[in-house]
């Protein structure tokens, strides 16, 4: 039997590394297309022409002299933009860290040095590739993934009618459910830890900034239970991610649940969207899953998998600014809410003159005459995630307090000595009393 393990390990094992060299021997001396094909004797065209044989055949130290050489020499040669335009690509088939940050910087100069023509979308489209082949899975480093979708965001901004949109418009859905799954793993420790405010402040922005996340249901489920344990002032919050979850995501598994939050809440359940329920619905039907290799040895991979994404629908195109937490209070705009002075107050904090002037001056810290509010009422309202271990540190700190006034023993007082009568001659005299001056 344990032959037959081995045997089985082994051949898997071999299976694995055969798929790797085949991607490995695909991807060295990928066919590099001359966008030029005029057949001409002239001295530039020959240069063109060798170093694109030298790009395909991985000679990329030869080739960007040869089109060095073209565009120091040749300063008005219809290849001149051809030539600068290969030259980035030549560091970019080249790869590493040095090839990467080179090729960007190539391609940018191709952008401003030609913005009208076609290739400037194409040099931005492999500037949005160059970050999303160092983008890494979504609980490591995501600056990456944010530098991928900014520069996707620029191609479409930029050439909305390139033939590249489509593409980039794919893996900016991608790259949104990178940087999804790294704001859901956070707020989803925070919710693990009991940490209301900071999860449901968390899971809101996932939401509101990548609704494609394919975990967005789930975001929204565990920011509405946040609400609810945070007392009955965040009751609203709860009911709107609730709702969210019905009218945005009908097909989610969550869907039911949170209708039953909703009838307990006393809230009404709203229509789902149909444009909602067709997304959702698509994405379903042409999901594939994760390849066989994938699987087997994706956990050797630092790239993420993306099999996940959606489909279809419009990716985000503006960063959502990050909300103020709902425990914090808010400031109150409204002119109906100002006092007679004008000024505006709060809507959660409330203050009132002092007409007593002195009121300060009766302790030294006004602050501590203050009474703490006793009303339960009151008290459950106000949100707390550390009450347990406060009332912990303190039942400690009462324990430690007895222990040690068991183990200190009074002190008996030291006895008192008889003092010696002396005579009087042997007093000093400077401790007899001085006699007061009279006035002359």
């Amino acid at each position: 039997m344990k032959k037959i393990v081995i045997s089985k390990e082994f051949s898997k094992r071999a299976l694995i590394a055969a798929a790797m060299m085949g991607m490995l021997s695909a991807c060295i001396h990928k066919k590099y297309e001359n966008p030029i094909t005029k057949n001409t004797q002239q001295p530039d065209k020959v240069l063109f022409d060798k170093a694109m044989g030298d790009i395909e055949h991985g000679r990329y130290e030869v080739a960007r002299i040869e089109l060095n050489t073209l565009m120091n020499t040749y300063e008005s040669s219809e290849y001149l933009a051809k030539a600068k335009l290969a030259l980035a690509d030549s560091w970019f088939r080249e790869g590493g860290a040095n090839g990467m940050a080179q090729a960007e910087a190539e391609y940018k100069d191709f952008e401003l040095f030609y913005p009208t023509m076609e290739e400037s979308a194409e040099a931005q489209y492999k500037i949005c590739m160059i970050h999303y082949r160092q983008m890494e899975k979504a609980d490591r480093d995501p600056s990456q993934a944010v530098r991928a979708e900014d520069e996707c965001r620029n191609l479409l901004i930029q050439y909305p009618n390139s033939k590249h949109a489509p593409q980039a418009t794919q893996l900016l859905r991608n790259i949104q459910e990178v940087l999804g799954g790294h704001e859901f793993d956070i707020g989803t420790f925070y919710f693990s830890r009991g940490a209301n405010p900071a999860a449901a402040n968390r899971l809101s922005y996932l939401a509101d900034e990548y609704p494609l996340y394919s975990g967005t249901d789930e975001a929204l489920w565990e920011a509405g239970k946040s609400y609810l344990n945070m007392g009955p002032r965040f009751r609203q919050n709860a009911a709107d991610a609730f709702s969210r979850i019905v009218r945005e995501y009908p097909l989610s598994l969550r869907a039911d649940e949170a209708k039953t939050e909703l009838q307990d809440l006393e809230v009404p359940i709203p229509e789902a969207d149909r444009a909602a329920y067709d997304r959702e619905k698509y994405d379903l039907e042409n999901y594939k899953g994760p390849s066989m290799f994938r699987k087997s040895a994706g956990f050797l991979l630092s790239s993420p998998d993306v099999t996940h994404a959606a489909r279809t629908g419009q990716p985000t195109m503006k960063d959502a600014a990050f909300p103020i937490p709902a425990s914090v209070p808010k400031a109150n705009t409204e002119e109906a809410n100002t006092n007679a002075n004008g000024a505006g107050g709060t809507t959660d904090v409330q203050g009132a003159v002092v007409q007593n002037s002195t009121q300060l001056e009766q302790g030294k810290d006004a602050r501590q005459t203050v009474k703490p509010v006793n009303n339960p009422a009151v008290n459950a309202a106000m949100p707390s995630n550390h009450d347990a271990e406060l009332k912990a540190m303190r039942d400690r700190a009462i324990k430690q307090s007895k222990k040690r006034k068991k183990k200190e023993k009074p002190k008996k007082s030291a006895p008192v000595e008889e003092k010696s009568s002396a005579p009087a001659d042997s007093q000093p005299a400077a401790t007899q009393p001085q006699s007061t001056q009279q006035t002359q």
